[in-house]
């Protein structure tokens, strides 16, 4: 969600819980968006864990056995363009993959991976003081938002 324009969630979590997955690269800025991420589920009322995975290219198989144990999944990671065709097939590949997930589960998966041309972008939307966005936040309020939008799973 872009900060223009944005709904104004106010999500009730309580009763679900949600794993953070999160990627290793960039420790300011991962630890920015972890630490918005579960500001937002602890204001939810939701119970939360977190699961570190090495890098961006992994947030799906984390999220993938994250879903197996909880009512949602938080995914968070940054990747910075370089002079590479990389950035493309990491971005391309993470964001596929955790849609996947999402649709093969039947779960929600926020997603918080930040995909910017340069490091001070990634910054801007960490949560940081003095960012102009909080995506760990934005991405955790869009799953218990969705959490409380869908009926219940049928057995």
């Amino acid at each position: 969600m872009s900060k223009a324009g944005a709904p104004a969630l106010t999500p009730d979590g309580h009763g679900r819980h949600v794993v953070i997955v999160a990627a290793s690269w960039h420790d300011t800025i991962m630890d920015a968006l972890v630490a918005g991420a579960q500001r937002a589920l602890d204001a939810a009322g939701a119970t939360h864990e977190l699961l570190r995975v090495p890098g961006s290219f992994e947030l799906p198989l984390g999220a993938l056995r994250a879903a197996e144990s909880a009512d949602g999944v938080v995914a968070l990671g940054t990747v910075i363009r370089g002079g590479t065709p990389h950035f493309e097939y990491v971005c391309q590949a993470a964001t596929q993959g955790l849609m996947d997930v999402s649709l093969r589960t039947g779960k929600p998966v926020g997603f918080g991976l930040l995909t910017c041309d340069d490091e001070q972008q990634a910054l801007d939307r960490s949560g940081l003081p003095g960012s102009s966005e909080d995506k760990g936040a934005e991405a955790a309020e869009a799953v218990v938002s969705l959490l409380a939008a869908l009926p219940a799973p049928t057995v």
